[in-house]
């Protein structure tokens, strides 16, 4: 069934029904094609983000690379396996991007802080962009997308102290040359994520409602986070699949046993 687009301000409004309020800091994850249509696509979603957050607000967005195989460019590498919206945001103007094949894009008056740099081989620990929207009590919104996407849950990996990694390499400039730099990762299917739907919708920190032609769901970066170290210490695997169902998640099985 086709939706007639959305206005930028009809978007705010709901935004602003959902819980994301001006001055916020605000990670974004989205599925646009979830989200839409919206008046001037892409672009017109970040603008009525931005409007809603309003001048004091931060918006973050996902900007990680999808080719390992080559160094990342700043200006030039795009991230379509984020999304149009997230490949979208960091071209504009005023939009800063952190220098990492692990990258975010920001745009506000705490943009440079949270797109400083931030550890390779620990892509969403506390000195990431995911780990400063936390500390900076910033808010995680999932338009058209679910827990899945959530990298805020990979922080809350990280404090639980989880021993599953998962071997992954990226490719950086040394002296002027490629270099393949094989490092350790927090990761796997990501698919078991969603249980945070029921486990904060438990604690009722999390609320849900539309935006766009799409649920949306929003939550603080501090209680997701919470919640995850809560359910990891006292099952550490809750995020995995069963031996033999998921070969991303065996071989984080693999990895922890060791």
């Amino acid at each position: 069934m086709a939706h007639d687009a959305l206005s930028i301000s009809t978007i705010k409004q709901q935004l602003h029904s959902l819980g994301v309020q001006p001055g916020q800091t605000l990670q974004v994850h989205t599925a646009f094609s979830k989200v839409g249509p919206v008046e001037d696509g892409p672009a017109g979603l970040i603008e009525a983000l931005q409007a809603a957050l309003g001048n004091l607000g931060t918006l973050v967005m996902p900007s990680m690379t999808d080719d390992d195989d080559s160094p990342f460019d700043i200006q030039a590498t795009p991230c379509p396996g984020m999304g149009v919206t997230a490949d979208t945001v960091w071209r504009l103007p005023d939009v800063l991007r952190s220098d990492s094949p692990h990258a975010f894009a920001a745009s506000g008056p705490l943009a440079g802080r949270i797109t400083a740099s931030h550890p390779l081989a620990l892509p969403h620990g506390p000195d990431s962009p995911v780990g400063r929207v936390h500390a900076l009590e910033g808010q995680v919104l999932l338009l058209g997308v679910g827990h899945e996407s959530n990298t805020a849950v990979h922080l809350g990996e990280y404090l639980a102290r989880v021993r599953y990694r998962r071997r992954k390499y990226v490719t950086v400039l040394q002296d002027g040359l490629p270099c393949r730099l094989e490092y350790d990762e927090i990761d796997h299917c990501c698919e078991k994520f969603n249980l945070l739907d029921s486990w904060l919708s438990e604690e009722k920190l999390q609320r849900g409602s539309v935006v766009g032609h799409s649920e949306a769901r929003l939550a603080a970066a501090q209680a997701v986070v919470k919640v995850v170290v809560e359910q990891l210490t006292t099952d550490e695997t809750a995020f995995l699949h069963p031996r033999g169902t998921d070969p991303e998640c065996d071989e984080a099985w693999a990895n922890m046993e060791m």
